[in-house]
């Protein structure tokens, strides 16, 4: 008499089959999170995270010894007759380090038109920091270094269109819109550190 019940199938191929492609893509995933954390990535890493975060509210002086109250409003001021300034100029001593003034990534080392010597940060929420007129850069910075608030970039110099005029940093923020006036957000960062200085002192 012929069985009703029809034959068992052997699924311990298919079985073998789907271990093995789990244990691959677990092998996979095990060898990429270890590639990400290896300094090699730092830069990639960096860039992921920077863009990820929000426009800052407040930045830091990115020149050692100066207050923000002693920076002139001069945003958006006549320059010539047919730009405006796109920045802050702050004022200092031949010399005197220039640091960033947020995280980021160096973009861009270079020397040439109006600003002179300069270095552009990748900065949190995709805005370019600014830094011109440098006398000169901090040796051994380069395209790619990833860089914290106040890692030193140069020194205060008046190369560029600034030759002549007392030594001083261009410091310029943009964002997708354009320049952005950094003088309160300095304002905003002075404001910080100050709060943060008196809860310390209690």
């Amino acid at each position: 008499m012929m069985s009703s019940h029809p034959p068992k199938r052997d699924y311990s191929a298919a079985l073998k089959s789907l271990l093995k492609s789990v244990l691959l893509l677990a092998l996979l995933a095990a060898g990429a999170h270890w590639a990400w954390h290896q300094p090699f990535m730092a830069r990639p890493r960096a860039l992921w995270e920077l863009s990820r975060m929000p426009v800052p509210t407040a930045v830091a002086m990115p020149v050692e010894g100066v207050q923000a109250r002693q920076v002139a409003d001069t945003f958006g001021a006549p320059r010539g007759r047919d730009r405006s300034h796109q920045g802050v100029d702050i004022f200092a001593s031949r010399g005197t380090p220039v640091v960033s003034a947020t995280r980021g990534v160096v973009s861009s080392v270079r020397e040439g038109g109006l600003g002179g010597r300069q270095v552009w940060v990748f900065g949190p929420g995709r805005q370019r920091h600014y830094y011109a007129h440098l006398d000169d850069w901090e040796p051994g910075l380069s395209e790619g270094d990833v860089v914290v608030e106040g890692s030193v970039l140069g020194i205060v110099g008046d190369t560029g269109n600034a030759r002549g005029t007392p030594p001083h940093l261009h410091y310029g923020i943009y964002g997708a819109g354009g320049a952005i006036d950094p003088l309160p957000l300095l304002r905003a960062g002075a404001a910080a550190g100050n709060a943060a200085a008196t809860d310390d002192a209690h």
